[in-house]
């Protein structure tokens, strides 16, 4: 084995080893689920490149691969809102990222301002005929986008 990463060998080691063996997909990446270390609050999804894995470990904070701006970045860097690693797992076949976080600054982690990336609920229980209505599960943003960003391109893409 060389670098931080084991070889995936077996089913076995996989899933009841003790050495990293991440299965990134066809291009490159692992989902990374996001929550608050204190709340389990659900912040955010991302994905991880083999760069952006290797660096959240060795600096114990998150760095996500954006597939919009096909780079990494480092949480926080920016809007000073930096993810603090307090615990970090791998799921059982060794190809989703959980981090359970506390965030500097105000404590938010979306870009559009709010506390979580999911801000909005959809209702269950009936499909309607036309689209589904969201409702807003947080009344206020945490932060101004744009004092924060300025004028740096938004990270959503049509």
């Amino acid at each position: 084995m060389t670098g931080p990463f084991a070889p995936r060998e077996t089913i076995e080691q996989v899933e009841e080893g003790h050495v990293l063996a991440p299965k990134f997909d066809a291009n490159g990446l692992i989902p990374a689920v996001t929550t608050d270390f204190d709340s389990g609050e659900l912040l955010m999804h991302g994905f991880m490149n083999e760069q952006a894995l290797k660096q959240t470990i060795a600096t114990g904070e998150a760095h996500y691969y954006s597939r919009s701006r096909e780079a990494i970045w480092h949480k926080g860097a920016t809007s000073g809102l930096v993810q603090n690693i307090v615990e970090m797992r791998i799921d059982d076949d060794q190809d989703c990222v959980w981090l359970r976080v506390r965030v500097g600054g105000n404590g938010a982690s979306c870009h559009v301002g709010y506390r979580s990336c999911f801000y909005r609920s959809l209702p269950t229980g009936d499909l309607p005929d036309t689209a589904v209505t969201l409702t807003y599960e947080e009344d206020e943003k945490v932060f101004d986008p744009v004092a924060v960003y300025g004028d740096a391109p938004n990270p959503t893409k049509l």
